[in-house]
């Protein structure tokens, strides 16, 4: 569903975009940890599938929400697994929503500075740039490991408004996460767009208080407008 209503695009000089769910379809990030991960340490464990799951999902829980759930060096070292080689044994996975592309196209002919901001390690960031070519077509790529804290946290919002100077006022944030998009409101950013259907293999999501959208071509038109 999408609220046009909430997005007022001629005030609108700024995009901020998450990479997993908004960008690419997040059914690799899925598929990884949610299967891939839990054989992988079956197999290394000598332990049921079952288990392993168990022990991945408490594992998961206890780091949810801060910067250790994204980090690649933090589960290497954590479940003896090399995490950026077993991504890559499935990069086959990783892939472009098909509305990202003319989104994106409309979002740079408009003269807007569009900027991705995803928590994904360097080393998952690096592997879909160069898959997807993604940074053709940003102006920045920002993986908040670089300011050590995640987009959860309003140190990190505090942190790149100050680096990349953009108006709050006058920039939209796009997420698939409710806790982000949250925390994003609670610095002051103003316009906000939640992902209904980051993943292509699960059911659409829904967002509380926040406008949605399962398809960017729906907003091309206003885009193309350019801000005032």
């Amino acid at each position: 569903m999408l609220d046009d209503q909430r997005l007022n695009w001629s005030e609108i000089d700024t995009v901020l975009l998450d990479m997993d769910g908004t960008l690419l379809d997040l059914h690799f990030d899925n598929h990884f940890w949610m299967d891939r991960v839990p054989v992988l340490l079956a197999e290394k464990d000598g332990i049921s599938l079952d288990q392993a799951r168990a022990r991945i999902d408490a594992e998961y829980q206890a780091v949810f929400g801060t910067l250790n759930w994204y980090c690649y060096d933090y589960w290497t070292a954590r479940l003896g697994l090399d995490i950026d080689l077993a991504s890559r044994e499935i990069q086959h996975l990783i892939s472009l929503r098909s509305d990202t592309l003319p989104f994106l196209k409309a979002l740079r002919e408009s003269g807007r500075r569009v900027i991705l901001l995803t928590n994904a390690h360097p080393k998952s960031l690096s592997l879909k740039v160069e898959l997807t070519a993604l940074d053709q077509h940003l102006d920045q790529l920002i993986s908040t490991h670089s300011y050590r804290a995640s987009k959860e946290s309003q140190s990190l919002w505090q942190a790149v408004h100050l680096d990349l100077g953009f108006d709050p006022a006058r920039t939209l944030f796009v997420d698939d996460s409710q806790p982000i998009l949250e925390a994003a409101r609670r610095f002051g950013i103003r316009y906000l767009l939640g992902v209904e259907n980051p993943d292509s293999k699960k059911p659409h999501k829904q967002f509380d208080g926040f406008a949605a959208t399962s398809d960017y071509r729906q907003h091309l038109d206003e885009i193309k407008k350019g801000p005032r």
